[in-house]
């Protein structure tokens, strides 16, 4: 479904654009995502809605029989890449899962700002990216994915998440459309 309204108090959530993972191949090419995202981000910034940065600096722990990938240990993996110009307003939660909010503060942060409506972009859509949107859906938000803001490691992977699997969850749109409708 496209995005029908923009909430006044929505808040934009910027998942894993950091230079560790903005650095891995992607099907469409990070610099075209993060430039997008980052242009959201000044918009929601101008707009005075809140923006999160989100990044992941460890894998979840448990098993790992399927292959558990370790992340690198060295700061700049989960150093946000400059583009994002990230501001003093922005809030930063640093995950531990694929998702944002699982074990984090995010829930309790965007209840106290009082937001209703989530906007998501970033890497990588069928991880940290639809993680994040099935827990906003869980947790009662009203979603919006922007899907030119947002890229995967594999093809089928993520043509899944945008026409499966977000049309379930969220609202979608292009980043055209959605700076056309936050500055009207």
């Amino acid at each position: 479904m496209p995005l029908t309204q923009l909430d006044s108090n929505a808040a934009l959530i910027v998942v894993d654009l950091q230079k560790g993972i903005v650095a891995m191949p992607t099907i469409h090419p990070s610099a075209d995502i993060v430039e997008r995202s980052a242009a959201i981000a000044r918009a929601f910034r101008a707009s005075r809605r809140p923006v999160v940065l989100v990044n992941v600096d460890a894998g979840a722990p448990g098993r790992t029989d399927a292959g558990h990938r370790q992340l690198p240990d060295d700061p700049e993996f989960a150093a946000f890449v400059p583009e994002l110009e990230r501001a003093p307003s922005d809030h930063v939660v640093t995950k531990k899962r694929w998702g944002a909010f699982l074990t984090t503060n995010l829930d309790a942060w965007l209840r106290g700002k009082g937001v209703e409506q989530v906007v998501i972009v970033g890497i990588a859509t069928s991880i940290g990216v639809e993680s994040t949107a099935r827990f906003a859906n869980e947790h009662g938000y009203h979603v919006v994915m922007v899907t030119d803001a947002m890229t995967d490691f594999d093809i089928g992977v993520h043509e899944n998440s945008i026409t499966k699997i977000f049309p379930r969850l969220a609202e979608t749109t292009s980043t055209a459309d959605f700076l056309a409708k936050l500055q009207a």
